[in-house]
C-alpha cells in the first residue's frame, strides 16, 4: 500500500517542475513496501527482479548472518496476485559436509527460450569467486541443480544481461583483482543463447576502476553500458557492434558515490536509472544514505525524477530495475542490510 506521505510526496516533488519538462514522464507510485518482514537471517542484499510469462514478479537475493560469511545463501521471493511469497532458500554455497563459502550477487534472467536462468557467485571473496547458474523448470517451480561456468565466466556480476535477436546475449560483468586493487569491467556474450561464452573487455584510463555495468539499448542500435566507479561519478562506454568491442570508458554528469547502479531500457523510448547520487568520503557507506531515480530520453542526458530515499545516513543500495511486458516499472533494493524493499511504479 502506498502510504499517504509517500504519495503526497511525489506529487510535491512534481509541482516543483520536473513535471514541467516535455521530455520527462509523469510517475505515479503504485506499491511500496517490504517483501519480507521477518526472514531466516540476519542480513541481505543484491536483490535482482525478472518478470514472469504470467504477469507475477519475482526477487532474489542473497542472505545470512553477513556479507562473506560461509552461511550466505541465495534467497527468493515471488509476487502473485499482489502478495510476496515468504523468503526461500534456493542455492547455496555447501561444497561437503566440513566446506561451505559465502554465495554473491544472484542475478534473474528471462532468456529468448522461455527459462528463466538465475546465475550467481560462489567463493571466499570478489577477489576469487566463481560463475555458478540455474534454470527453472517448465512449471516455474524448481531449480535445476546449479553448475559452474566455463573457467574466467563469471556471469552476471550484478545487473541483468540483455538479449539481441534469437541468440545473441550480453551478460555485463567485472573482476575486482588482488582483494579489489584493480578493477575491470568487461561484457560477456553468447552467440548461442548461453552455451559458450567470450569475454570483450571495456578499457579505461590508468586509475580508474569500474565495475557492475547495466547495458541500454541507444536509439541508434548502439550498446551503452553505466559502470560505477571509483571517480565519485557514474561512467560510460559504448558499442556499435552488439558488445564485440567498447569504447574507453567515460565520465558523466550523474554523481555516484562508488555505488551499484541499474538502469532499463523502455519498451516505448527513453531509459531509467535507479542510483545514489552522492559522493564518497572515509567510510565504504558514505553517499548510500539517498537514493534516485532519473529519466533520459537518449540515454545520454539524466533528470531526476523521483527520490526513492532520502535520509541522514542508513544504507539503501544496489538497486535492480526491470519493466514488465505491461509497461510496468518494478524496482527493488537493500534497506539497511536488514530487509529488500520493493516498488510498483507507472508512466505516464
Amino acid at each position: 500500500m502506498i502510504r499517504p506521505c509517500m504519495w503526497t510526496f511525489v506529487c510535491l516533488f512534481w509541482a516543483f517542475g520536473f513535471s514541467q519538462n516535455p521530455l520527462v514522464p509523469k510517475v505515479k507510485l503504485l506499491s511500496e513496501e517490504f517483501i519480507f518482514e521477518e526472514a531466516p537471517f540476519a542480513q541481505c542484499h543484491a536483490s535482482t527482479l525478472v518478470g514472469m510469462a504470467d504477469g507475477s514478479v519475482m526477487a532474489a537475493w542473497f542472505g545470512g548472518t553477513h556479507e562473506r560469511h560461509p552461511d550466505v545463501a541465495i534467497y527468493a521471493s515471488s509476487n502473485t496476485s499482489g502478495n510476496w511469497s515468504a523468503p526461500r532458500l534456493i542455492a547455496n554455497g555447501v561444497v561437503s559436509d566440513t566446506l561451505r563459502y559465502p554465495c554473491w550477487n544472484p542475478v534473474l534472467f528471462a532468456n529468448n527460450r522461455d527459462q528463466v536462468v538465475m546465475f550467481y557467485k560462489v567463493g571466499p571473496s570478489p577477489s576469487t569467486w566463481w560463475g555458478m547458474y540455474s534454470i527453472m523448470d517448465d512449471n516455474k517451480k524448481v531449480w535445476s541443480e546449479s553448475r559452474r561456468l566455463p573457467d574466467g565466466i563469471l556471469g552476471p556480476i550484478k545487473n541483468k544481461p540483455i538479449q539481441i535477436g534469437d541468440e545473441l546475449v550480453l551478460s555485463p560483468s567485472s573482476v575486482e583483482i588482488e582483494d579489489g586493487a584493480i578493477w575491470k569491467s568487461h561484457v560477456e556474450i553468447s552467440a548461442d543463447g548461453g552455451t559458450t561464452w567470450t569475454k570483450s573487455h571495456i578499457p579505461s584510463g590508468e586509475g580508474i576502476k569500474t565495475i557492475q555495468p547495466t547495458l541500454l539499448h541507444l536509439p541508434n542500435g548502439n550498446i551503452k553500458a553505466l559502470l560505477r566507479s571509483n571517480q565519485d561519478v557514474i561512467m560510460e562506454s559504448v558499442s556499435s557492434d552488439s558488445g564485440l568491442t567498447w569504447s574507453k570508458a567515460s565520465t558523466t554528469s550523474v554523481p555516484n558515490p562508488n555505488s551499484g547502479i541499474d538502469a532499463v531500457s523502455l519498451k516505448k523510448g527513453g531509459y531509467l536509472l535507479v542510483y545514489n547520487p552522492g559522493v564518497s568520503g572515509e567510510d565504504w557507506s558514505n553517499g548510500r544514505e539517498k537514493l534516485n531515480l532519473a529519466y533520459s530520453s537518449d540515454g545520454n542526458l539524466w533528470h531526476d525524477i523521483l527520490k526513492l530515499e532520502d535520509h541522514e545516513k542508513g544504507e539503501f543500495s544496489y538497486p535492480a530495475i526491470i519493466q514488465d511486458t505491461q509497461g510496468t516499472v518494478h524496482i527493488t533494493y537493500t534497506y539497511d542490510r536488514s530487509k529488500i524493499k520493493y516498488l510498483k511504479i507507472a508512466l505516464d
